[in-house]
């Protein structure tokens, strides 16, 4: 089993396309486990406890199942309209984003936007966002300041591995941050 596909896979499908593998998820985004099973089957061999594994070990920590495993869910990332019962937070005063260099004059423009996504995802500290940023090519990462924004009524949650997720980040509140890899030039 290739662990790292089979996730990709399991994200792609509960995330944006429950549809490709005869998924129906919930208005909250919860699947049954037996139809994930099944519909992943068609396509790559997979056991309860290697679906059980993928979930405990993934280091973004995608998914989320119910208490009794009967139900699984991607905790964020939906291109598709679902409630993942999000509770509002307040973030801390410094949020980061990491993003690729390719992408600065339009953000520099429209500020951050969820493009094909839910909410537009924020991490803790500038090292997560440059992993996030190395993703998409040449990374840079924005420090946003997300205290004044909550100050300003902007909402945010907190997703259950830690990501942080707002609707969008006007410009105003961005400001590009200097990492380590733009000091070695």
């Amino acid at each position: 089993m290739d662990k790292i596909k089979i996730s990709k896979y399991i994200a792609y499908l509960l995330r944006h396309r429950p549809d490709a593998a005869g998924i129906t998820l919930d208005e909250h985004g919860w699947a049954k486990t037996e139809e994930l099973l099944a519909g992943v089957k068609r396509t790559a061999a997979l056991t309860m406890e290697e679906l059980e594994e993928i979930v405990r070990t993934d280091e973004k920590q995608r998914y989320s199942f119910n208490a009794d495993k009967t139900r699984i869910r991607a905790n964020q990332g939906h291109s598709i309209q679902v409630d993942v019962e999000l509770t509002e937070k307040k973030p801390p005063a410094v949020l980061f984003h990491g993003t690729a260099v390719r992408f600065r004059e339009s953000i520099e423009e429209q500020g951050l936007l969820p493009g094909g996504r839910l909410y537009v995802h924020l991490s803790p500290d500038v090292e997560t966002a440059l992993k996030v940023g190395k993703r998409h090519g040449k990374p840079m990462v924005y420090r946003v300041d997300a205290g004044r924004m909550y100050g300003d009524g902007v909402v945010f949650y907190l997703s259950e591995n830690g990501v942080w997720l707002t609707k969008t980040v006007s410009p105003e509140y961005l400001e590009r941050e200097q990492t380590d890899t733009e000091q070695a030039k």
